[in-house]
């Protein structure tokens, strides 16, 4: 495991959230990874451990499993926690503070990349990690992310910067 960690946020982080479909995810008729993602992943994992943090109401680590394995990118994964198994939800801190204590790093290890500025990144902030807002329309309001990009094209690159 390497001693840095990045956290991603599920749905419209990872995996495209149609909104058309109900039920786990895995089951959908259609799954995506975002656009850029896949072609970011190798290079991350070489430097950072990786976790996925979901409120996903309908699906569990393992349904999120597989489902990653549906679109090939599973083995990029090394952690995956849904509220169901960490007794919390976004966006109280205790949902990331539970993530740390379970990987055994502490909060600056971790990097939060989510679409949800109220959901990811304030609670994130709030434990202590650095965070990366993922936004496709940037909007003009401050922002305490550390980072904001518009495309998971960008995304290590910017984790790089980060870590300097």
């Amino acid at each position: 495991m390497h001693e840095r960690v990045v956290i991603f946020d599920w749905g419209d982080t990872v995996m495209r959230d149609f909104s058309q479909f109900r039920g786990p995810m895995v089951f959908w008729p259609q799954v995506e990874v975002t656009e850029g993602l896949a072609e970011s992943l190798p290079e991350i994992h070489r430097l950072f451990s990786i976790c996925i943090a979901s409120n996903a109401g309908d699906s569990d680590a393992m349904l999120m499993a597989q489902a990653l394995e549906r679109v090939e990118i599973r083995r990029y994964f090394d952690f995956l926690y849904t509220s169901k198994e960490l007794g919390s939800a976004k966006p109280s801190p205790k949902f990331f503070q539970e993530i740390v204590d379970r990987i055994a790093v502490r909060p600056e290890q971790c990097v939060m990349v989510g679409n949800d500025y109220e959901k990811d990144i304030i609670p994130a902030k709030m434990t202590g990690m650095k965070t990366i807002l993922y936004q496709k329309n940037l909007s003009s309001r401050p922002s305490l992310a550390d980072a904001t990009i518009q495309s998971m094209y960008e995304l290590f690159q910017c984790l790089k910067d980060l870590d300097n």
